[in-house]
């Protein structure tokens, strides 16, 4: 299709107006509705709408405080060109000479600025993972596009972290402190002839968060074009009220605004089209829309054979809408939805489509690792595809509001979703963070959350919050059940939920202290407290619970009484995937006799290391081990790495022994390693180069795992697992040789210049017979050449403190990626990587225009 300049053709199927899919009626379908006596859908009056334009290339930025940065005839000539989504904070930086004068460089061995780095000038320090934030300045100059008569102009932003003012050709347009929702502003009244200048400064100062957050501009900026009349940003609302394999009852919602000084009769029409563009069921109403003012049409649907949405099978529809007034069509709305039903009680748990689901979930944080908080839709797409493809059918958006591009990939993928709004309420947690803002803001917030994503049916919860420190006071319960209306009002389809955790912070209080709590939740969010389940559960029995965070060590127990009790309904484990800050949360350490164990948390860990998923996306040994709880493999194995004569491995609650899928440990010969192999069967037999070395039987108390001391001898090592005397399944590892060359894996082979997309590059370490070469460090550079470039580079270390941007990184646990992105015009992208004396690697990706 031909589309305006600028405008990609991802952007165009996901702006709300989406032209290109709305005109998308095969020609049977027409044929079908003639001779029905219908009117067919007005295709080609629809395309000619007004379209929203991306405003994501060509801002100027400059990182630091400025004077008059905010007027319209300031020269920005001298600022750096980038695209957004863009976060600054995930970019190389350069030392403050006044944090450590006279020793900028350097702190013993240790660098004190590196990439983005910096120990000093970190105001978040552990937490945002030791990078610095500060303020920024955008500015973008664009031509006035065409105002539609007795029409706006609306100026979007996805996402801006955080505290940002905008102006407007000098004109202050406001001011939106939370960093994770999203504001527009109208500029028609501002607007002139030719070019127009907006600029945008982003104040991400002090300690505002408990993660990283990223700084800047981290989401996508639009310009929208409304007539006189029109469907409002969100003003579409669709939800299931029935749904069999049979037949299934919508409703849909459309709101119209009239700018005009009279009344005015428009009809509205909508269709629901299937995922081949075939309508699917249609329905019109007529209605006068009073002056300045606006109206709701409710348009019933009756769908027949619907296909559902759910995890397993997330079939998509789309509801296009469009406002006629007279025989003209003003303007059209489509949105993408699912048909699907959700019950939940304690007696049934939780059903989609009347089927029994239990949700096993992970909770995920902001960051894409090493390309930070920018949000490139591929980005969020192969995070979810990466936990989909390992056992999780949700997750929950820990502690804030997601993308947009995040759960349109949960609707594709069949990810279910707790969508959360807050980590805070009246009381802080860091002193600059979202208390400041909070009674000003947060129903303002909360509302505008629910209006974007209530057509996600993905969106199975809403959260109003995670470990809010008034929770159980009488003010906090206010607030709860201040804010739990709120979104009961703006969507009466889903439940509310919030993350409710023991008294830490209230030492002299207890457990039942906490129960206020639970009197404004719908469903009740237990951090870290399965020993309560089965007692509240006695003294509350009509309590649905869910664990809205829990260890990974206790994954085995906690999934064992979910499967048992229909009043729990699922677990989100802290974390599904590494992410940057709360810097070693995940920590192991080795301790020397009864004394403290050294460097747990502090610099230069910056990432949580928590993660059933390392922080570029491949699995960690505990979700090797998941696979065996939620039933998704037989037998795993792994070995714990050497450690010391004296010494012991220390772990905290979010950690996991320091283990690999390894038998290569050299230098290593005859020292007795703990191999520990995970299984549901009765019992195990360990081989070592064909010889038995031990055979253990399996109890229910032993949790799925079975542990036995090898003397390390090259070779061959396997587990075999038995129920009775039958063999089931097995698993082996043989001693791989030394590091030879590289083998450079494309997650995809095809990518699209639209600039929604990203090709990862997984790097690995292999021996002469091509065998990676689990535990090999070795520096790798990078060079890509034709129509991409390298957008960032990373490895799982979380104690790699050098940069995400420069062409090249050390290999951890035998493997690094590069991230490309694809630029200019279609054509070959090759990338190659060398380490010194190794063969080096190469692959070939093709970009495309669609």
């Amino acid at each position: 299709m031909k589309m305006d300049k600028g405008l990609t053709r991802r952007e165009a199927m996901q702006g709300l107006l989406g032209a290109a899919l709305i005109a998308a009626t095969p020609l049977s379908a027409y044929t079908e509705q003639k001779q029905k006596g219908t009117t067919a859908w007005p295709a080609e009056a629809v395309r000619n709408l007004p379209r929203p334009q991306p405003l994501n290339e060509g801002w100027r930025f400059h990182r630091g405080e400025l004077e008059g940065a905010s007027a319209g005839d300031f020269s920005d000539a001298s600022w750096r060109t980038v695209t957004v989504p863009h976060d600054w904070s995930i970019e190389d930086g350069v030392a403050q000479p006044q944090s450590m004068p006279g020793t900028v460089w350097a702190l013993g061995d240790k660098p004190v600025r590196v990439g983005p780095f910096d120990m000093y000038e970190s105001a978040g320090q552990t937490a945002t993972g030791w990078t610095v934030g500060g303020v920024g300045w955008y500015r973008r100059t664009f031509e006035m596009p065409e105002v539609p008569a007795g029409g706006k102009v609306e100026l979007q932003f996805e996402g801006v972290y955080m505290n940002s003012d905008v102006w407007i050709n000098g004109a202050h347009l406001g001011n939106h402190p939370y960093g994770y929702t999203e504001f527009a502003y109208d500029l028609t009244q501002h607007l002139k002839p030719g070019k127009n200048t907006i600029a945008v400064k982003v104040n991400n100062a002090g300690r505002n968060s408990r993660w990283y957050s990223g700084s800047g501009i981290f989401r996508k900026v639009w310009l929208r074009m409304k007539g006189e009349l029109s469907i409002p940003e969100y003003g579409v609302f669709v939800w299931t009220q029935s749904a069999t394999a049979d037949a299934a009852q919508i409703k849909v919602e459309s709101t119209v605004e009239n700018r005009a000084s009279t009344p005015r009769k428009v009809r509205v029409a909508v269709r629901l089209v299937d995922d081949q563009g075939v309508p699917s069921a249609s329905s019109t109403q007529g209605m006068t829309i009073p002056a300045n003012a606006s109206a709701v049409a409710s348009l019933p649907l009756q769908v027949q054979h619907p296909r559902l949405w759910s995890s397993e099978r997330p079939q998509l529809y789309r509801v296009e809408v469009v406002v006629e007034d007279g025989t003209k069509v003003v303007d059209a709305a489509s949105v993408s939805t699912g048909i699907r039903t959700v019950e939940i009680d304690a007696a049934h748990g939780l059903r989609i489509n009347g089927e029994n689901v239990k949700l096993r979930g992970g909770c995920v944080h902001n960051d894409n690792g090493p390309i930070g908080t920018a949000c490139i839709p591929r980005a969020e797409e192969r995070r979810l595809e990466i936990l989909k493809a390992n056992g999780y059918n949700a997750v929950r958006t820990s502690h804030a509001p997601p993308s947009r591009n995040f759960l349109d990939a949960c609707d594709r993928l069949g990810m279910l979703v707790i969508d959360e709004a807050f980590d805070g309420w009246e009381q802080e947690k860091n002193p600059d963070d979202y208390h400041l803002f909070f009674n000003e803001w947060s129903h303002r917030d909360l509302e505008n959350m629910i209006l974007r994503d209530r057509n996600h049916p993905c969106v199975i919860l809403w959260s109003i919050g995670n470990e809010m420190k008034e929770r159980a006071e009488p003010r906090g319960v206010e607030i709860g059940k201040g804010l739990a209306a709120v979104a009961h009002k703006v969507d009466p389809t889903r439940r509310v939920t919030a993350a409710i955790c023991e008294p830490y912070d209230h030492p002299k209080q207890t457990w039942e202290d906490m129960q206020p709590a639970f009197t404004y939740l719908d469903v009740a969010g237990y951090n870290y407290r399965l020993d309560k389940y089965e007692s509240d559960h006695a003294k509350y029995p009509d309590r649905v619970m869910v664990g809205t965070e829990s260890y990974p060590g206790a994954v085995y127990q906690i999934w064992d009484f979910i499967e048992r009790s229909s009043w729990v309904i699922g677990d989100f484990v802290w974390t599904a995937a590494d992410y940057m800050g709360e810097s070693g949360l995940g920590f192991t350490a080795l301790r020397n006799g009864p004394g403290r164990a050294a460097g747990l948390q502090g610099y230069p860990w910056f990432n949580s290391y928590c993660g059933d998923i390392d922080l570029i996306g491949n699995k960690k040994p505990q979700s090797y081990f998941r696979d065996i709880v939620w039933r998704r493999s037989k037998i795993e194995m792994a070995v714990q790495r050497p450690i010391p004569a004296g010494w012991s491995e220390r772990l905290g609650d979010w950690s996991w022994s320091d283990e690999l899928r390894s038998w290569s440990w050299y230098g290593f010969e005859g020292t007795p390693l703990k191999v520990r192999v995970y299984t549901r069967a009765t019992r195990v037999k360990l081989l070592l180069n064909g010889k038995e070395i031990g055979t253990q039987e399996l109890k229910p108390s032993d949790g799925l795992k079975t542990e036995f001391a090898v003397p390390y001898s090259p070779g061959e090592l396997k587990a075999i697992a038995y129920e009775g005397d039958i063999e089931t399944s097995s698993i082996a590892f043989a001693t791989t040789g030394q590091p030879h060359h590289l083998v450079l894996t494309p997650d995809r082979r095809r990518l699209i210049t639209d600039g929604d997309d990203l090709g990862y590059v997984m790097v690995t370490v292999v021996d002469e017979a091509g065998r990676p070469v689990p535990d090999a460090v070795v520096p790798v550079s990078f060079t890509v050449e034709g129509a991409g470039e390298l957008m960032a580079v990373g490895n799982a270390n979380p104690k790699d403190v050098t940069s995400f941007q420069q062409p090249h990184r050390d290999t951890y646990h035998g493997v690094c990626l590069a991230v490309v992105r694809p630029r200019g015009a279609a054509g070959k992208i090759v990338i190659r990587a060398q380490s010194p004396g190794l063969q080096g690697g190469t692959a070939e990706l093709e970009s495309a225009s669609s």
